[in-house]
Protein backbone atom coordinates (compact mmCIF):
# COMPACT_ATOMS: atom_id res chain seq x y z
CA UNK A 1 0.00 0.00 0.00
CA UNK A 2 1.53 3.25 -1.18
CA UNK A 3 0.18 6.73 -0.64
CA UNK A 4 1.14 9.54 -3.02
CA UNK A 5 0.95 13.32 -2.68
CA UNK A 6 2.22 15.92 -5.13
CA UNK A 7 2.81 19.66 -5.06
CA UNK A 8 3.69 21.69 -8.12
CA UNK A 9 5.02 25.19 -8.81
CA UNK A 10 6.66 25.69 -5.42
CA UNK A 11 8.54 29.00 -5.40
CA UNK A 12 11.80 27.63 -3.98
CA UNK A 13 14.77 26.37 -5.91
CA UNK A 14 14.98 22.57 -6.19
CA UNK A 15 18.65 22.71 -5.22
CA UNK A 16 17.72 24.16 -1.85
CA UNK A 17 14.73 21.88 -1.25
CA UNK A 18 16.68 18.70 -2.04
CA UNK A 19 18.89 19.29 1.00
CA UNK A 20 15.80 19.06 3.20
CA UNK A 21 14.43 16.05 1.32
CA UNK A 22 17.69 14.13 1.75
CA UNK A 23 17.40 14.34 5.53
CA UNK A 24 13.89 12.87 5.79
CA UNK A 25 14.13 10.27 3.00
CA UNK A 26 13.65 6.77 4.44
CA UNK A 27 12.62 8.02 7.89
CA UNK A 28 9.35 7.50 9.72
CA UNK A 29 6.61 10.11 9.37
CA UNK A 30 6.72 11.01 13.06
CA UNK A 31 10.47 11.68 12.90
CA UNK A 32 10.13 13.72 9.69
CA UNK A 33 7.27 15.84 11.04
CA UNK A 34 9.19 16.56 14.23
CA UNK A 35 12.38 17.43 12.39
CA UNK A 36 10.61 19.68 9.88
CA UNK A 37 8.78 21.57 12.62
CA UNK A 38 12.00 22.23 14.57
CA UNK A 39 14.38 23.02 11.71
CA UNK A 40 14.69 26.84 11.67
CA UNK A 41 14.46 27.39 7.89
CA UNK A 42 11.35 28.72 6.13
CA UNK A 43 11.92 26.36 3.17
CA UNK A 44 10.66 23.46 5.28
CA UNK A 45 7.07 24.78 5.16
CA UNK A 46 6.11 23.41 1.69
CA UNK A 47 7.79 20.07 2.44
CA UNK A 48 5.91 19.79 5.75
CA UNK A 49 2.62 20.68 4.04
CA UNK A 50 3.22 17.99 1.42
CA UNK A 51 4.01 15.41 4.11
CA UNK A 52 0.87 16.35 6.06
CA UNK A 53 -1.17 16.02 2.86
CA UNK A 54 0.21 12.53 2.23
CA UNK A 55 -0.57 11.51 5.83
CA UNK A 56 -4.13 12.83 5.43
CA UNK A 57 -4.47 10.84 2.20
CA UNK A 58 -3.33 7.67 4.00
CA UNK A 59 -5.72 8.26 6.86
CA UNK A 60 -8.68 8.94 4.56
CA UNK A 61 -8.09 6.32 1.84
CA UNK A 62 -6.64 3.39 3.80
CA UNK A 63 -7.40 4.23 7.45
CA UNK A 64 -3.70 3.95 8.36
CA UNK A 65 -2.28 5.76 11.38
CA UNK A 66 0.77 8.02 10.83
CA UNK A 67 2.86 6.02 13.32
CA UNK A 68 2.88 3.08 10.89
CA UNK A 69 4.10 5.06 7.87
CA UNK A 70 7.55 5.82 6.56
CA UNK A 71 8.81 7.88 3.62
CA UNK A 72 9.64 5.49 0.83
CA UNK A 73 10.44 8.11 -1.79
CA UNK A 74 10.56 11.88 -1.97
CA UNK A 75 11.43 13.66 -5.21
CA UNK A 76 12.14 17.31 -5.88
CA UNK A 77 12.18 18.09 -9.60
CA UNK A 78 12.72 21.35 -11.41
CA UNK A 79 9.66 23.27 -12.54
CA UNK A 80 9.53 26.14 -15.00
CA UNK A 81 11.88 29.09 -14.74
CA UNK A 82 10.57 32.57 -14.16
CA UNK A 83 12.91 34.81 -16.15
CA UNK A 84 13.01 38.57 -15.97
CA UNK A 85 15.40 41.37 -16.82
CA UNK A 86 16.82 44.10 -14.63
CA UNK A 87 19.08 46.93 -15.65
CA UNK A 88 22.79 46.27 -15.36
CA UNK A 89 25.95 48.32 -15.64
CA UNK A 90 26.61 50.43 -18.72
CA UNK A 91 23.08 50.10 -20.09
CA UNK A 92 23.01 46.33 -20.22
CA UNK A 93 20.12 44.10 -19.20
CA UNK A 94 20.88 41.32 -16.73
CA UNK A 95 18.81 38.13 -16.80
CA UNK A 96 17.49 36.88 -13.47
CA UNK A 97 16.05 33.40 -13.05
CA UNK A 98 13.68 32.35 -10.29
CA UNK A 99 13.47 28.58 -10.16
CA UNK A 100 10.37 26.62 -9.23
CA UNK A 101 10.02 23.05 -7.97
CA UNK A 102 7.68 20.12 -8.36
CA UNK A 103 7.57 17.78 -5.33
CA UNK A 104 6.18 14.29 -4.93
CA UNK A 105 6.23 12.00 -1.91
CA UNK A 106 5.38 8.32 -1.54
CA UNK A 107 4.57 6.89 1.89
CA UNK A 108 4.38 3.20 2.66
CA UNK A 109 3.14 1.27 5.64
CA UNK A 110 5.70 -0.54 7.79
CA UNK A 111 3.30 -3.50 8.15
CA UNK A 112 2.99 -3.80 4.38
CA UNK A 113 6.79 -3.98 3.97
CA UNK A 114 7.09 -6.60 6.72
CA UNK A 115 4.38 -8.76 5.09
CA UNK A 116 6.25 -8.70 1.78
CA UNK A 117 9.45 -9.94 3.40
CA UNK A 118 7.70 -12.86 5.11
CA UNK A 119 6.19 -14.18 1.88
Amino acid sequence: MQVVAKARYIRYSPYKLRQIADVIRGKTVAYAQGWLSLYPVIRTVPVKKLLDSAVANARHEYNVQPEKLFIKEIRIDQGPLFRYFKPGAMGRANIYRKRQSHMSIILESVDHVNNKKEV
